[in-house]
């Protein structure tokens, strides 16, 4: 099965036909899973989209999204939160 046609039935599958998945989207999308699987690990790119497509349900844009998480992948956007406790990866720092 093509993608084209795999993405028409799951659409439909999923009552979100009238969801425009343009060239675009599909590339913007596929974009975002590589850097994930490549900044962070494999694991991060479903997730990732995931949390994009999240995102989009609750009226953020696509693009919005997606430069919002490329941004935190390529660190222009800085840490989100502490996840470790550490500030700025000092151990002796630690909040």
């Amino acid at each position: 099965m093509d993608i084209d046609t795999w993405i028409e039935r799951l659409s439909a599958e999923l009552g979100v036909a009238d969801i425009q998945f343009d060239n675009d989207a599909l590339h913007t999308v596929l974009d975002l899973a590589r850097d994930a699987a490549h900044e962070v690990e494999r694991m991060a790119a479903p997730l990732t989209t995931f949390l994009i497509g999240v995102a989009v349900g609750r009226g953020e844009t696509l693009g919005a999204s997606a430069a919002k998480a490329t941004g935190l992948l390529l660190g222009l956007n800085g840490p989100a939160t502490q996840i470790d406790g550490e500030a700025d990866g000092d151990p002796d720092q630690a909040g």
